[in-house]
């Protein structure tokens, strides 16, 4: 039996000729985020967001060993159909012709608009599946599974996907919320502890900028922390994922450039262009530019010298690097401040500073100067 849908619409021509045609579009985006301590939840979440669909499951090699082909065959099992692929992991994959590649992979795939992409991995994996989901039929429904604690607590949340470019990095990007997000802590405990102190640079980051009570978590936990702990790592990953999705919310899409989540950001995407997409983890470039940050507004007289130095303990604390000697790469500062300048170009020539005044309390200053830069970066602590 034929089935039809009817749609009636009778309308009027406007007028005068001479008004403008309004567009309008509206888009509100909601997802959950689930933090799990044992893959089974993690499983029964992942099942429910896709619902049925078909899945395309994309990750890095090392986690494809680690713990994405036991996923691919769970949800295979549980009778999904699940295809698959790796890229090579790293900062370099982080890539247009990675993103190029992938969707050709996807073109020769079944899936279908209301079909699922699930990117299982770190922040380079979820950046560049949320950006290939984006392009791909306009737009494709993603699932995060990050099984890093910097993705865990940052990179998979809040829709911001991008790839690198030569000259900044994410320059190429889009926002696309994902459609949910599933955080396995287990997966945490196959990670080194560099990875780990990475991670939670992320979290310091947003203890300083909106969360005492984050901050003062990781300052008594820091230990458990750095052993993967799972009670210890829900705790941060819940808390941490909290605070993110309700900042993100008050400015999804960034119409606002003055954005406290970029706290460490300035300097510390400059720090990883210059060094190459790779000796330095994205969570040790935000950790000296945190630092970094922390000096400039201490000299200017905003910040409490008693709160630089509990900022700057608590980074060198769990093992992050908070001067240029520190860093696991030389960096020379003068490349740093003019790799700036890229970024002054993009934000409409200006470099909007977050400057933290306390714990939970940030301003944002559009005039620091390049010798303020320069003195911060290469400033030891005293």
């Amino acid at each position: 039996m034929t089935t039809y849908v009817r749609v009636s619409e009778r309308l009027d021509l406007p007028t005068d000729p001479d008004d403008p045609i309004i567009g309008a579009a509206t888009r509100h985006d909601t997802y959950p985020v689930h933090v799990c301590q044992d893959e089974a939840a993690a499983v029964h979440r992942l099942r429910t967001e896709i619902d049925g669909r078909r899945v395309a499951l994309i990750t890095d090699d090392n986690v494809a060993a680690l713990h994405a082909d036991r996923l691919a065959r769970g949800l295979a099992a549980a009778g999904l159909d699940v295809a698959s692929t790796t890229i090579p992991a790293g900062e370099a994959s982080k890539s247009l012709p990675t993103a190029a590649a992938l969707l050709d992979w996807l073109a020769g795939t079944r899936l279908a608009r209301r079909d699922v992409i699930l990117a299982v991995g770190g922040g380079v994996i979820t950046d560049t599946v949320g950006w290939v989901a984006s392009a791909y039929m306009r737009g494709l429904p993603y699932v995060n599974v990050p099984t890093t604690l910097l993705a865990q607590v940052d990179a998979a949340l809040g829709g911001k996907v991008a790839v690198d470019h030569a000259t900044a990095k994410n320059l190429i990007g889009a926002f696309h919320q994902p459609k949910a997000v599933v955080s396995h802590v287990g997966y945490l405990a196959t990670l080194d502890e560099r990875e780990l102190r990475a991670g939670l640079a992320e979290a310091i980051k947003k203890g300083v900028i909106a969360s005492p009570a984050l901050f003062e978590l990781i300052e008594t936990r820091y230990r458990e922390l750095l052993a993967a702990d799972p009670a210890a790592s829900a705790a941060l990953v819940h808390g941490a994922s909290a605070v993110k999705c309700r900042l993100i919310a008050k400015d999804p899409y960034e119409n606002d450039l003055r954005r406290p989540l970029n706290f460490g950001h300035t300097i510390g995407h400059a720090v990883e262009t210059v060094t190459g997409y790779g000796p330095v983890l994205h969570g040790e470039a935000v950790a000296f530019g945190m630092a970094c940050a922390a000096r400039i507004a201490e000299r200017r007289g905003l910040l409490d010298p008693a709160v630089l130095r509990r900022i700057t303990a608590l980074l060198a604390t769990v093992g992050l690097p908070v001067t240029l000697g520190a860093l696991p790469a030389p960096v020379d500062p003068a490349a740093t401040v003019a790799a700036l300048g890229q970024i002054r170009k993009i934000r409409d020539g200006r470099l909007r500073f977050v400057l933290p005044v306390g714990l939970g309390e940030t301003v944002i200053a559009d005039d620091v100067s390049d010798a303020e830069i320069h003195t911060a970066l290469t400033t030891e602590p005293r």
